[in-house]
């Protein structure tokens, strides 16, 4: 017969990493699923809605533009005369094919959307979208 690996007087000294392992996986994928909630300004929109979609692109910004005319460039807040600057500042510290994507509540004028997309050309923007709802969406 074989002898046991611990002996009845000893006492195990090593620690059990497992729960440590299961609590850190579970804090990044709550990090991974609420980090691209922070980046949305905080006033209510109410997208148009659309048949097709295309693919995300994981480095851009986003232009909210609200029903009463606010601004915001991702989650900050600014003022229509400081928009330009503020983006421009954005467009230098990343890379040159950002994609900047411009949301507007449906209830916005188009003229007013054609504006700010005239505005984020002249900020340096290259590549720009209009985000939309899917089809069948819930509205907010």
């Amino acid at each position: 017969m074989r002898a046991p690996l611990v002996k009845k007087g000893d006492m195990v000294s090593r620690i059990n990493v497992t729960p440590i392992i299961d609590v850190a996986l579970v804090l990044v994928i709550i990090l991974l699923i609420t980090a691209p909630i922070l980046s949305v300004a905080d006033f209510e929109i109410d997208l148009p809605q659309a048949h097709t979609r295309g693919r995300e692109d994981p480095t851009r910004i986003l232009i909210t533009v609200g029903q009463a005319g606010e601004l915001a460039v991702d989650d900050e807040t600014v003022a229509s005369t400081a928009f330009e600057a503020v983006l421009g500042a954005r467009l230098d510290g990343i890379e040159e094919d950002v994609l900047v994507v411009v949301r507007a509540d449906r209830g916005t004028p188009y003229a007013q959307v054609e504006s700010i997309l005239g505005r984020v050309r002249n900020a340096g923007a290259v590549r720009l979208a209009i985000a939309t709802r899917q089809k069948g969406e819930e509205t907010p």
